[in-house]
């Protein structure tokens, strides 16, 4: 009888939650469409997190039997149809990646190799802050047997050498290379984002370019000379910023300044997406109306706003192809296309199932780019602009009403400063997942930068392309670059303000991903259950916060390794490393500052052929051996030193009697791991590769290019 009442109680309570469940489904419907991109994501994060078909099958299979009991417990019930809907997008986003990557299959360089090749030119990205041009070619195959089929090459820019156009046939000599991984962990990983672009091979030329014939004008050479003739008009970074504005190429702007922009916050400025596109478009369709109203008949015989939409989608549409068609422009696109049908139909605009619908056709046509920071960022931004705006108090506070011209402003400064807030809260988790720093001071620099950049920058340098029709365009010109210097001045003074940047460690992925569901349980939903996603957004940023620095960070290659000292500084062992080395293992470690030399620490000793460094974590000391030159230490004093060594790490093959304590990290271990992060307390290792992984980029058909160079 007890176990009877037992079952009858579970069951009553089972059907109490079923019942509150039902009712709290009712009250969110509006919202639950809005849950099938977040769920077709899941799949593509899936698919992208596990490592082996098998698991990918798994998924699959759990996203349809999701979606099975959903249909069978549904009865018509609310819940049941989310529940077969969910499982059903999950596992649709994971088919949709594992056939998106198998249809981007391409061979892959072997190995690295001096080569003379030809091939037709597909793209073309002038680099003029970096003195070079960037060309990815068609290898021609049967020109050059032995190498990919689709290249990237780096081009130095030479004075009086002629532009390669795209479409152009050319012929030259580079050193070419696989595409790289992921130096440490944490950092880009190209060797991805080229697999899901189809290239095999990157590198840089040797000698000139040779053009055998000249490429027909495209819309990717219209690209490039609109870019060209911008710089032209307007030299330096403001220049670059200029044309990262009308093309979305942001290679002539300095490095320092980029990152400038980075910290400050401002960098969604030169990704050209919502805020270009809808300055583009709104400014189409007023033209456009303005000059259709001149004329009586035209206005009475035809419903002029609909003209105007309709040119202004049109605007949209070549604003996007003009500038390369990036992720961005195209969710911004998508959604201008979307609010202008429905101004069209009457319907409310701009609204988070647009966002939904955006995001779910970039999904569709690229499922990868939802691992980029550039999809992040960009529909994270929109999604907490729209759901700040949507909230019935923020809505209330900031409609439009009769009030002094003083009130208005100020409830438009406040406008400004709420949504900063909010996007800056929103994309910090982002960034520091990806750039491991985040600029602090981002919502007061937007409310000067994106009212500059909307209403005086881009109107000035339109004006002054349309002027330059008729030579007319330099006093256009030079107001246009006394404001890109203002824009320019604002990012470096708000970066250059004390505490502007937090750094951060690389964050764990778990970490990550219970900020971005409690973020998107936070926006998504409207009623009080929304508060919920507080908890699993605090807990992942309290992770993140708590993870420590690595005590050893080792690059893929081996060449590099930097020491965290005890003051927290970052000891490198090759003192000369460039620039990206410095600020990649900078990134990784979380800590800001210049990197110093390893052999000027107190606990080390170097020699021009290995460095011995000395560091304690737990009450304990470890002893860190790394050779620094391709010299060979004797046999002998190179046994002595493994064993009297915790960690031995070197770019090349150490022989098997080397037989350090703990780790020896040498070409072979590292080709198969990657780059290693360290911590020394407890001792445990985090790498770029998982040896299980079986995703195409790591295990490609390669191709093994010709010992001499082709003549």
């Amino acid at each position: 009888m007890r176990d009877r009442a037992l079952q009858i109680a579970s069951g009553g309570a089972l059907a109490a939650c079923g019942v509150r469940l039902e009712r709290w489904l009712e009250a969110e419907r509006d919202q639950l469409p809005l849950w099938i991109p977040v769920a077709f994501g899941t799949g593509i994060a899936g698919w992208l997190t596990l490592g082996e078909p098998r698991e990918w099958l798994a998924l699959i299979a759990l996203g349809f039997g999701v979606a099975l009991a959903g249909i069978a417990l549904g009865r018509g019930g609310r819940a049941g149809r989310a529940l077969a809907i969910v499982g059903l997008c999950v596992a649709l986003g994971c088919a949709a990646i594992w056939w998106r990557a198998q249809r981007a299959a391409a061979p892959v360089l072997a190995r690295p190799a001096v080569v003379s090749f030809s091939g037709r030119v597909d793209a073309v990205e002038p680099l003029p802050a970096r003195a070079m041009t960037r060309l990815r070619i068609a290898v021609d195959k049967a020109a050059a047997a032995g190498l990919p089929p689709r290249v990237r090459i780096n081009v130095a820019d030479r004075e009086g050498a002629a532009p390669v156009a795209p479409g152009a046939e050319v012929r030259l000599r580079a050193r070419l290379m696989p595409p790289a991984p992921a130096a440490v962990p944490g950092a880009y990983d190209f060797e991805r984002v080229a697999w899901f672009q189809g290239i095999g091979a990157t590198g840089r030329a040797l000698g000139e370019v040779e053009v055998t014939r000249q490429g027909r004008g495209t819309g990717e050479g219209l690209r490039v000379a609109l870019t060209r003739h911008v710089q032209s008009r307007i030299e330096g970074s403001a220049g670059g910023v200029a044309a990262a504005l009308a093309t979305g190429d942001r290679g002539a702007i300095a490095e320092e300044d980029a990152q400038a922009m980075r910290d400050a916050g401002l960098a969604h400025l030169l990704a050209v997406s919502g805020l270009h596109v809808t300055a583009v478009v709104g400014a189409t369709m007023l033209i456009v109306l303005k000059l259709l109203a001149l004329s009586p008949a035209l206005a009475l015989r035809f419903r002029l706003p609909l003209v105007a939409a309709a040119a202004g989608a049109a605007a949209a549409i070549f604003y996007t192809w003009l500038t390369g068609a990036q992720v961005p422009t195209v969710r911004a696109c998508i959604a201008a296309l979307l609010v202008l049908a429905a101004l069209s139909m009457g319907r409310e605009a701009v609204t988070l199932r647009l966002v939904a619908a955006g995001a779910l056709a970039v999904m569709l046509l690229w499922p990868e780019t939802i691992a980029s920071p550039s999809f992040q960022l960009s529909f994270a931004a929109v999604t907490a602009i729209v759901a700040l705006h949507e909230h019935p108090r923020v809505r209330a506070l900031l409609m439009r009403r009769e009030e002094s011209v003083a009130r208005r402003g100020a409830r438009g400064a406040l406008a400004l400063l709420l949504t900063g807030l909010a996007v800056e809260l929103t994309l910090m988790p982002v960034a520091l997942y990806h750039f491991h720093k985040a600029g602090l001071y981002g919502a007061i620099a937007n409310i000067a930068a994106i009212p500059l950049t909307t209403f005086v920058v881009m109107p000035l340098e339109l004006l002054a392309l349309l002027a330059d029709a008729v030579g007319a365009g330099a006093p256009f010109w030079w107001l246009a670059e006394r404001a890109l210097w203002l824009l320019l001045w604002i990012a470096r003074t708000t970066a250059a303000a004390p505490g502007a940047v937090k750094a951060l460690p690389t964050m764990a992925d778990g970490a990550f991903a219970l900020m971005v569901a409690g973020g998107l349980w936070v926006a998504l939903w409207r009623t009080r259950a929304r508060w919920a996603g507080m908890v699993p957004l605090a807990v992942g940023a309290a992770w993140a916060i708590a993870t420590p620095s690595p005590d050893v960070i080792v690059t893929g290659d081996g060449r590099h390794v930097a020491i965290r000292s005890h003051g927290g500084k970052l000891l490198m062992l090759r003192a000369r490393a460039g620039d990206y080395v410095r600020s990649v293992l900078g990134e990784t470690s979380g800590i800001a500052g210049e990197a110093e030399a390893l052999e000027d620490a107190g606990d080390a000793r170097c020699s021009p052929d290995l460095c011995v460094a000395r560091t304690g974590r737990g009450g304990r000391s470890y002893t860190i051996v790394a050779t620094r030159s391709d010299y060979l230490v004797p046999i002998g004093e190179l046994i002595a030193l493994c064993r009297s060594a915790d960690i031995v790490v070197s770019e090349r093959r150490l022989p098997r009697t080397c037989t350090p304590r703990w780790l020896k990290l040498d070409r072979p271990t590292l080709r198969r791991t990657g780059g290693i992060a360290l911590m020394l307390d407890p001792p445990r290792a985090t790498s770029v590769r998982d040896p299980a992984a079986r995703h195409p980029w790591r295990t490609p058909e390669r191709v093994t290019p010709p010992r001499r160079p082709f003549q």
